[in-house]
């Protein structure tokens, strides 16, 4: 670099470092903040329209009874209490949603954990693999729970002819109070490869010495994957967990399709947020809904609450080389 290149480049740090370095005006500083509030203006918008005001209605109309095609009437705490201590569906409803997200989330992400530590390693077609382990997650979810109620229909699906096959006795899959539950979860089990990518990413942050070390001490394979894997993982697994149960408390789609909104057999299906669709469309009790919505809230928010005093002990986080 030229002496002449070299002066006026120093020269232009030093400029620099003396406009960071002076104080700015009050003039500037509203153009700043103009500029910052004009740039996230859409999404304040957004939100004030679509998402906090519709909340804050949604709560008022809780507290009345409002059957869409009449006035709205005031009647305080009764959607509540009727919701809380009479209407024997809203236990059935949680005690289903509850089934569907405790057995389905955990399964999901040991799923995505056990695909993701097969396809870390570099082997042949490991792109091939990883896209087809991927791509039911993108399928639409009514297509592909169409296509499980033919797999599973009694009479001529792939189900039924794999029992035979077997002389294993004929099942009737959504037919049955208690075989519908577990048929929806492994439709959702189906699109466990969607946690993939956030695993392997999780996966591939892990540093090679401490695998190395491992393997110079000897340790097994088991032994590598409690101490080094699973720890490190840790933040990736609490994350699919977390949105998991969010996802499984409030499905709603799978049941619908299958079983028409009903929630048959035997309301064995009618989850949570199935029943608070019919209350607010089918039978048009759009105040008694606005109560399930905000009763599914707290239960939502209280049991990530719960999620993240647990992660407190079991979840590890690297220090950060400044902490």
């Amino acid at each position: 670099m030229s002496g002449q290149k070299r002066a006026t480049l120093s020269r232009g740090v030093r400029l620099g470092a003396e406009a960071l370095g002076r104080p700015r005006s009050s003039a500037m500083r509203r153009q700043e903040a103009r500029d910052g509030y004009l740039m996230i203006l859409p999404w304040l918008v957004g939100f004030l329209g679509l998402v906090l005001g519709p909340m804050i209605a949604s709560f008022l109309i809780s507290f009345t009874n409002w059957q869409l095609v009449v006035a709205p009437q005031w009647i305080g705490l009764e959607n509540y209490v009727t919701m809380l201590s009479k209407d024997s569906l809203i236990r059935a409803s949680l005690a289903d949603t509850a089934f569907y997200a405790f057995i389905s989330t955990p399964l999901y992400a040991c799923i995505g954990l056990g695909l993701a530590l097969a396809l870390q390693r570099r082997r042949r077609g490991l792109y091939f693999y990883r896209t087809i382990y991927f791509l039911p997650s993108i399928t639409p979810v009514v297509a592909s729970t169409l296509l499980w109620m033919l797999i599973f229909e009694p009479s001529f699906g792939w189900a039924s002819y794999v029992l035979q096959f077997l002389h294993l006795p004929q099942q009737l899959w959504l037919s049955d109070p208690h075989e519908a539950k577990p048929v929806l979860i492994v439709m959702y089990l189906w699109g466990a490869g969607g946690s993939l990518p956030i695993f392997l990413a999780g996966l591939n942050a892990i540093p090679a010495e401490l695998y190395e070390a491992a393997a110079v001490d000897g340790a097994s394979g088991w032994r590598i994957f409690r101490g080094i894997t699973l720890p490190l993982v840790s933040p990736v697994l609490f994350f699919i967990l977390v949105t998991g149960f969010i996802a499984g408390f409030q499905v709603f789609t799978p049941a619908y399709v299958a079983t028409g909104g009903t929630g048959n057999p035997e309301h064995s299906t009618l989850f949570f947020a199935l029943y608070l669709y019919n209350n607010a469309f089918r039978y048009l009790n759009m105040g008694y809904a606005s109560a399930m919505a905000w009763l599914l809230f707290v239960i939502v928010l209280g049991f990530t609450i719960v999620q993240f005093g647990v992660a407190r002990r079991l979840v590890y986080y690297e220090s950060s080389p400044d902490a």
